[in-house]
């Protein structure tokens, strides 16, 4: 059957115009960029760092501000200052009980010596008492004797007697003098340790308030940048208020998700490009040093209609400090971007990821 001239020409156009989808679809294949293909996954994030609060530790106003946001500062630097004045009447009080307890200490040391010397009078007058009394014994002795043989009285031996118990009765009395004396030598001493309780205690006092003297000026705690300024001079903050935001630059990540079908193929320290948004021309190196223990679903801000009932592993790359060091002017927080991992060791890097940043 012989086709018509019109029916030739429409089966010819629809066998160009095929030919022309053919072809599109054919350099569409080509050029497109599916990724660097087997042997590797992808997730994209946002590039994040690790945030400081530089709060109060006691409530106060603040006095100063040092910084403005944007600023780079250095760990140790002054950031701000708060008021101190009740602060430094505390510690000259505290001084001041310190200086109290020291006196008192003295006058504790003091009487122990005071008490001391009073054993040792009283030992002195037991040596004394022992004397006569062994003086006393010795005449009653001999009174004994002429008694006996006549030549003495009994009146003068009834006064030997008496003697003798006298003497007896009065080193008693001594030894109870030099007994209490020993026990108000240990009282003193005592006295003497609670002194030194109360002076350790002062000096204590005296330590914490420099301490809060010193916290008193917010330092930063580590090389950052400031993000944001929380709280303002004049403005009275709670113990533990806010009053700066710091970004430590010098611990920059990105976190994204993979599927679990990749997840238990990378390992820590797994070899990551990371490709922003703002500059699609370089692949910044990094390391995998996050992959999480357990599955979660797919986060709604990296899913697509097909992916929610997929469960996705939370992974993090960290950017080499060394780095992040070179470039700490541009380094910036938020910026979007796609992390490309390496599964199979042995791959290559393609070409679109092969423009690393330059790193010394």
């Amino acid at each position: 059957m012989a086709l018509t001239p019109p029916l030739k020409k429409k089966l010819l156009t629809a066998a160009v115009l095929a030919g022309v989808l053919l072809l599109a679809w054919w350099l569409w294949r080509t050029l497109s960029d599916d990724g660097p293909g087997e042997g590797f996954v992808s997730g994209n994030g946002r590039i994040e760092a690790t945030e400081i609060d530089v709060a109060t530790k006691l409530p106060g106003r603040i006095e100063e501000v040092l910084v403005s946001e944007g600023e780079f500062v250095k760990a140790g630097q002054p950031l701000a200052r708060m008021q101190i004045d009740t602060l430094q009447a505390q510690r000259e009080e505290a001084e001041a009980g310190r200086q109290q307890a020291l006196h008192a200490a003295a006058a504790a040391e003091a009487q122990v010596a005071l008490r001391r010397s009073d054993v040792a009078a009283a030992q002195a007058l037991i040596v004394q008492r022992d004397a006569e009394l062994d003086a006393a014994q010795r005449r009653l002795a001999r009174s004994e004797t002429l008694a006996k043989e006549g030549a003495a009285s009994g009146q003068e031996l009834d006064d030997d007697r008496a003697r003798v118990r006298g003497a007896e009765a009065a080193l008693a009395a001594t030894r109870a003098q030099a007994t209490a004396a020993e026990a108000a030598v240990k009282a003193a001493e005592a006295q003497v340790v609670g002194a030194r309780s109360s002076v350790e205690a002062a000096a204590a006092t005296v330590a914490r308030i420099e301490a809060d003297l010193a916290d008193s000026v917010l330092k930063a705690p580590r090389r950052g940048r400031v993000q944001v300024r929380v709280a303002q001079p004049g403005e009275v903050l709670g113990a533990g208020g806010r009053v700066l935001n710091l970004l430590d630059l010098s611990d920059v990540y990105m976190t994204f998700f993979v599927p679990e079908t990749a997840a238990g193929r990378i390992a820590l320290g797994t070899e990551v490009r990371i490709v922003l948004d703002t500059a699609p021309d370089y692949a910044i190196p990094a390391r995998v040093s996050f992959v999480a223990s357990q599955a979660q679903f797919t986060p709604k801000t990296v899913e697509t209609a097909s992916e929610r009932q997929k469960l996705m592993f939370r992974v993090r790359a960290q950017i080499p400090p060394e780095l992040l060091q070179q470039y700490i002017e541009q380094v910036k927080t938020g910026v979007p971007g796609v992390a490309w991992v390496k599964l199979d060791p042995d791959a290559a890097w393609p070409a679109s990821l092969a423009t690393v940043v330059a790193q010394d």
